[in-house]
């Protein structure tokens, strides 16, 4: 067993539900993400911000929302030797400060903020640029060798290939983030890819969900006896696009029973999947890629390799026009509710959302010299535990002071012990959704959680874990409980 300190490769998809890769149900092809979980453990209950700018604070900062004094868990890993790649999305807003920015703590960074296109625009013009370096890229040419056709989730991966030579070469230890967006839209991917997936959505999402459930079941992940949730609307009353074809984006946040659609929107509504499901087929093909250099430079053992999704998948009606199909390089088109829906199988609701739908995620880490592979635990966890998990794996201390900053303490725990094949003490309480509107609180396996800033519902995950059986109004006391420890440390934090 080596004595050096370990690589890491963290790789955090996005808006994927649950069930949307193999090893946790689903019928898209992800043999890559599989085979991390075929050998290295699989989470059951893993939790994730429901959002994008939370979810990636959360995992950098090891804090739930940030504030001016938390540092980026990528630089005091720097800071102890490490080569630091970031290739993909960046998205924090508001959330964390500018020290901790990936051009401020990074060796090498090819980001974007929020999402871009997957295809280079007609226009040639991205929706939000590429920054290189802290530079705006101003010609693809920087970032893209025209040997193939441009395509994001490729590029990511070229970039961060190139830059592990120094680092692998040189027998330095790196971490690698690799936040590839995909499958966030606009939906977008290869015809290769879409062609995979065309006509297999015609099933629909009600029998794609019930396949889903009966595989996550014989996989373990689920107790046998859990109900599937009933379906869900968007209920969210702030996303949508008032202008232009009213009726059907009236449609858009709605589910309906797949029966009841005509010929025609069947079809129309299979590719919109299929194409989903080619962008997650895509990212996987690039996380082979990952994986085969890591088996190729002898170095696989002594790596640490995690994947997750940043939360649920996405029913957001951002459909800029519906002149082009899903899938199309000149279209902007989104995942309508009734996918999402099916993609957060079993659970209800959707991103942004602190049910289970929008703040539960798959979690895998392989680890070889340390991991047990195909192992599954139903313990806990969640994104604010990362980076303590990350730095006691690297064998580095969170720091007392870094630079002129005096770090707020780490909120989450590590992991390892689960990891280890041990248990951990299960923390004091967790968090997630986006904003107090949309928040969710736990402590043990109770949760209050609440959407659109109305009433708290009460769920008791281990009895309900697809939150069927509101408790509010039965046991108005462990409401009152919660929302008190909850307030409690909204006011001890500067999250007011």
């Amino acid at each position: 067993m080596s004595s050096e300190k370990p690589n890491i490769i963290f790789i955090l998809s996005d808006d994927m539900g649950y069930s949307d890769v193999g090893a946790y149900g689903s019928e898209i092809r992800t043999p890559h993400i599989d085979r991390l979980a075929d050998e290295g453990i699989r989470f059951a209950n893993f939790y994730n911000m429901a959002k994008c700018e939370p979810s990636r604070s959360t995992l950098f900062t090891g804090l739930y929302e940030g504030g001016k004094n938390a540092v980026n868990f990528a630089q005091v890993l720097r800071n102890s030797g490490y080569y630091i790649i970031h290739s993909g999305k960046e998205h924090w807003m508001k959330w964390a400060p500018e020290h901790v920015l990936a051009k401020n703590v990074s060796d090498q960074s090819l980001t974007f903020e929020a999402m871009n296109e997957f295809f280079e625009p007609p226009s040639g013009k991205f929706s939000r640029p590429f920054i290189l370096n802290g530079d705006t890229v101003e010609n693809i040419d920087q970032i893209y060798h025209k040997d193939k056709p441009f395509f994001k989730t490729d590029a990511l991966t070229d970039n961060a290939l190139r830059w592990l030579e120094e680092p692998v070469n040189n027998g330095q230890p790196f971490f690698l983030f690799m936040g590839y967006g995909a499958a966030h839209y606009p939906l977008q991917a290869r015809p290769e890819d879409i062609a995979k997936y065309r006509g297999q959505y015609k099933k629909g999402w009600d029998k794609i969900r019930e396949e889903r459930m009966e595989r996550l079941k014989k996989l373990g992940l689920i107790p046998e006896n859990t109900p599937l949730s009933p379906p869900s609307s968007n209920i969210n009353k702030f996303r949508g696009h008032p202008d232009g074809n009213e009726e059907r984006r009236a449609q858009i946040p709605q589910y309906r029973p797949w029966n009841d659609l005509d010929e025609q929107e069947q079809d129309e509504l299979d590719l919109e999947m299929a194409v989903f499901a080619a962008m997650v087929d895509r990212m996987d093909q690039n996380i082979g890629r990952l994986l085969d250099y890591l088996d190729e430079k002898g170095i696989a053992e002594n790596t640490i390799v995690v994947y997750m999704s940043d939360n649920g998948s996405c029913p957001y009606d951002s459909n800029r026009d519906f002149d082009f199909p899903p899938g199309a390089a000149e279209g902007f088109r989104t995942l309508c509710a009734a996918w999402a829906n099916a993609g957060n199988t079993p659970f209800r609701y959707f991103k942004q959302y602190g049910h289970e739908g929008g703040t539960h995620t798959h979690f895998i880490v392989r680890w070889p010299e340390k991991v047990k592979p195909g192992s599954i635990t139903r313990q806990t966890g969640h994104i604010v535990d990362v980076a303590p998990t990350l730095l006691e794996a690297a064998g580095v201390n969170y720091p007392e002071m870094l630079g002129e900053i005096t770090p707020q303490p780490l909120q989450g725990s590590s992991l390892m012990p689960v990891l280890l094949g041990g248990e951990r003490e299960n923390p004091e309480f967790f968090m997630s959704g986006w904003t107090d509107r949309f928040r969710m609180f736990r402590q043990g396996d109770f949760k209050i959680v609440r959407a659109n800033g109305e009433a708290w519902e009460l769920y008791n995950l281990k009895d309900d874990p697809t939150e069927i059986d509101d408790l509010a109004g039965e046991y108005p006391e462990k409401v009152e409980e919660l929302e008190k420890a909850y307030n409690t440390y909204m006011k001890n934090t500067n999250n007011k």
